[in-house]
């Protein structure tokens, strides 16, 4: 009877093992990060609201005119007080944008990171560039 040869058995098992250890490791990660980016867009948002509301929408509803023309977020929140209120937003030379729209029962204020990209290629590009945005009814 021969013995068989198991050099390299290890190896190879070590390969298999790893590469799943690794792709798994590296899953939590980017979800984590996707996490994080999602609650600072959230964050923003509601900052921006918040501003909005204290600078533009209630003196516009205390004088009984429309809060419409409350659209020019960069008034009502400058850049640094962005990156006051979600410094990791700005991580990697990364800006995030801010609109404001309004519609004739709300207005909407919207955060979103368009440069933000999922590292790992298992989720497609259905992750990439997150938004959150925040309404506010008058």
């Amino acid at each position: 009877m021969r013995k068989l040869d198991n050099r390299g058995v290890a190896a190879f098992e070590f390969v298999l093992v790893f590469t799943a250890l690794f792709t798994l490791i590296f899953a939590i990660f980017d979800v984590g990060r996707y996490a994080i980016t999602i609650q600072s867009l959230r964050t923003l948002a509601s900052a921006g609201a918040r501003a909005t509301m204290i600078r533009c929408y209630t003196p516009d509803v205390t004088n009984n005119t429309s809060p419409s023309g409350c659209i020019d977020i960069n008034t009502y929140l400058p850049v640094a007080q962005r990156k006051n209120i979600a410094p990791f937003l700005y991580f990697g030379g990364l800006t995030p944008t801010m609109t404001a729209g309004s519609s004739p029962s709300n207005l909407t204020i919207t955060a979103s990171q368009t440069a933000f990209k999922m590292l790992m290629p298992i989720w497609g590009t259905k992750l990439n560039a997150p938004s959150a945005s925040t309404s506010i009814p008058f």
